[in-house]
């Protein structure tokens, strides 16, 4: 199968020069009618407790789809998958791993400092993870006859 140009070609070859105004005559009128849309842009609107119940709502009550509810509440359809499948953002726990996870995000895009995690934490982390706490090193010996 030829391409438009490639059959354009073909006419301007064979000298077919009525055929090649009509060609540009449809492709004026064509100009003339088009309209540029602008691409669908889900804006990615903030998930809240309320919109995840309301997502929830929709998919209980409706047949719709998850890009179809996702569409219709302005956020991305693995938000809304979340919702659906594991009950995110159901409620507004600041320490919620959702919440964290939104929050480091933010802050990388933000360029923020990567916050130091307290020692405490980082020491219930190691022994979360069965590794042994770090001793400190021996700052000098003691000789019997020392003391």
């Amino acid at each position: 199968m030829a391409t438009l140009k490639e059959f354009e070609e073909a006419l301007r070859e064979h000298g077919m020069h009525m055929a090649l105004a009509l060609l540009e005559r449809l492709r004026e009128r064509d100009r003339a009618t088009r309209t540029v849309k602008p691409a669908r842009r889900l804006t990615g609107q903030k998930m809240t407790p309320e919109l995840a119940r309301a997502i929830l709502d929709l998919h209980a009550s409706t047949g719709m789809t998850q890009q179809e509810i996702a569409f219709k509440v302005g956020v991305n359809q693995g938000r809304v998958n979340e919702v659906i499948k594991r009950g995110k953002w159901l409620n507004d726990d600041p320490h919620a791993p959702e919440a964290v996870a939104r929050d480091r995000a933010k802050a990388r895009m933000r360029g923020d400092p990567k916050p130091k995690r307290p020692p405490a934490l980082a020491s219930a982390k190691a022994a979360k993870s069965g590794a042994k706490p770090k001793r400190p090193g021996p700052q000098g010996q003691f000789v019997f006859g020392d003391l």
